[in-house]
């Protein structure tokens, strides 16, 4: 048993790309918890999405032993992604921790999740060590860094750390300072209770929780100790069949104690019985849960189409498996005249789609269509009733919509100050509403209110190109607000084409439908008879354009004669044209869909 005065539970947070992967390799080889033959950069991203975007997506906790002024402490280190579509999991790391080691790049300074993720640790009181990193740099100018943070978060002087965490420059500063000004784990009762702050699924041993142990003991030697465990909010009852701590690969221990943090295979077959922010309790036992946390709530919804409909069932055991490993993904059947069967899948974000689209194409070898990104709509009707929709096809009858409300975000802009001029622009076309602007030395901090669906095209991108890619979008769910939005439902040769169909701001209608028509022009292939596509709002047909008929020459048989046998053949392929188009039925590759939609 490890005593709580030891142990030393704290997290990193920063911005992406400021360094933290790299601090927490530097921090493993110091502590000697890897050995050195086995020591890669980024060694706690063990995806290989991570690596090659250079971004942390699932959080990765490790046990290290560090030994200061002849005592050897425990450090429990979670490592936590830095975009802002993952702050849900910088939440779950928190709630096992007592203090954060807070990163800022010494070249760009603060940047939007910094101030996002200091923001969520303050509403925690953790203990928060801030460190400026790559002041190895020749455009780092560390000493402002230190002044925007004492300005802007208050900070004393004498706190701030200078690192170089890739030549590892002053680690041993911040080793330190986790021992001195992170505070040891405090117990509060004398029952077994821990919190489940991640999970993952083993064939063998079923489902893996990654808990902290705020309160007792619990031994596998100990036959008299190890008695049935609990989930307390779904109630599921099992018998441990491991129990071990992160090195950073799971290692078998036996025992879990007060402020440690491990894992413990539950042999459950069912990850929906173990929650994340669920409390464990011994079977049985009186005890008050640990205070969790919310489920995250999806923000952005996409559907997912095998482009092979064989597929089909081999997507949903994909999406089954994937969600194990990352449960903050929802997914509902869902089907389409044009695409067949797939799912509607809801997530955080428009990356967390992108890497869960990714990780299904690499990981499992899935070929996918995905449809284009929408948001959650709330719809009150004439009749008094509210209904909310995900997709274009749950859209009502138009005659009986009161008014429809989008989800609005608050959005901070951080960037370079000679860059606000163009943000401003762009944020104007994207019916973004101004709050406010701060100065603090070269950086500007832009606050907007902007609609969920003008951010989920290419806000992001158009902001980098902006700004040079210096900006940095930190955004959160503000509210509801009423819009007047509406329908366009695309005809192909007069049959409403479902799979293209999109909720729009009335006033950017027409645009999109024309754009949508024209990309329909561009990528449908040929028929034999003359294709009309036309977008639709209600009955108003808003743009059309057509594909002309592939044009067989009946007449090239003849060599002579009257004018009239001419005619006659001409006005037999009219009147079969005509029969075609009003039967024909067209054909649309799935090619057209990946075109259409990327």
């Amino acid at each position: 048993m490890t005593d709580p005065k030891l142990i030393r539970n704290f997290a990193i947070v920063a911005h992406i790309d400021h360094g933290k992967s790299t601090l927490a390799d530097r921090i493993l080889e110091i502590t000697g918890a890897i050995e050195k033959r086995k020591m890669m950069d980024q060694i706690l991203d063990s995806n290989p999405i991570e690596r090659e975007r250079g971004i942390t997506i699932k959080l990765a906790p490790v046990r290290m032993k560090y030994t200061f002024e002849g005592q050897q402490y425990i450090f429990n280190l979670i490592d936590t992604p830095g975009h802002v579509d993952f702050a849900y999991e910088v939440s779950r790391s928190l709630t096992a921790c007592e203090g954060i080691i807070l990163v800022v790049d010494a070249a760009s300074g603060i940047q939007a999740q910094t101030v996002a993720h200091l923001n969520l640790i303050r509403q925690t009181k953790l203990k928060v060590i801030p460190v400026v990193n790559k002041i190895d740099l020749p455009t780092a100018h560390p000493q402002n860094i230190a002044e925007e943070l004492i300005k802007n978060f208050g900070f004393a002087k004498e706190n701030i750390l200078y690192i170089s965490a890739k030549e590892g420059t002053n680690i041993g500063q911040v080793l330190e300072a986790v021992v001195k000004k992170i505070p040891a784990p405090q117990r509060t009762s004398d029952n077994f209770r821990a919190l489940v702050f991640s999970s993952q699924y083993d064939p063998h041993l079923g489902v893996i929780v990654f808990v902290r142990v705020t309160d007792g003991i619990i031994n596998m030697k100990d036959k008299t100790d190890i008695k049935e465990l609990s989930f307390f909010a779904s109630k599921a009852i099992f018998h441990p069949l491991e129990i071990g701590v992160f090195n950073p690969e799971k290692v078998s221990s036996g025992e879990l104690s007060c402020g440690e943090v491990g894992y413990i295979a539950t042999g459950l077959k069912d990850i929906r019985q173990a929650n994340v922010g669920d409390t464990i309790i011994r079977a049985g036992e009186s005890t008050s849960p640990l205070p969790g946390f919310k489920k995250p709530k999806p923000m952005v919804f996409l559907t997912f189409y095998p482009t092979d409909n064989d597929d089909y069932l081999n997507l949903r055991e994909s999406i089954e498996k994937l969600q194990l490993s990352d449960s903050s993904f929802t997914s509902t059947p869902h089907s389409s005249q044009a695409l067949g069967k797939g799912f509607l899948c809801g997530f955080l974000g428009l990356l967390h789609a992108e890497i869960v689209k990714e990780r299904l194409s690499r990981e499992f070898g899935l070929s996918i269509v995905a449809t284009a990104p929408s948001v959650e709509y709330r719809i009150s009707l004439r009749n008094g009733g509210i209904k909310t929709i995900k997709t274009p096809d749950d859209y009502p009858d138009p005659s009986l919509i009161d008014y429809i409300e989008e989800p609005i975000m608050y959005c901070r802009i951080y960037s370079p100050k000679e860059y606000v001029g163009p943000i401003m622009q762009l944020t104007q076309e994207k019916r973004a509403i101004y709050v406010n602007l701060n100065y603090a030395g070269n950086q500007a901090q832009l606050e907007y209110l902007l609609p969920l669906s003008e951010m989920i095209i290419d806000f992001f991108d158009r902001l980098k190109s902006a700004s040079h890619g210096f900006a940095s979008l930190d955004y959160e769910f503000y509210e509801h607000r009423e819009v007047d939005a509406v329908k366009i439902e695309i005809l192909l040769n007069r049959t409403r084409a479902d799979a293209f169909s999109q909720i729009v701001v009335r006033e950017k209608s027409v645009i999109l439908a024309n754009k949508m028509v024209e990309k329909l022009k561009e990528h449908i292939p040929r028929h034999q008879f003359q294709i009309p596509i036309q977008a639709t709002i209600g009955s108003k047909v808003v743009a059309r354009a057509d594909i002309s008929a592939f044009r067989k020459d009946v007449t090239a048989k003849l060599y002579g004669g009257d004018r009239t046998r001419k005619d006659k053949l001409l006005k037999t392929q009219k009147k079969g044209k005509k029969k075609m188009r009003s039967l024909g039925k067209v054909e649309i590759p799935q090619e057209v869909f990946l075109k259409v939609y990327t």
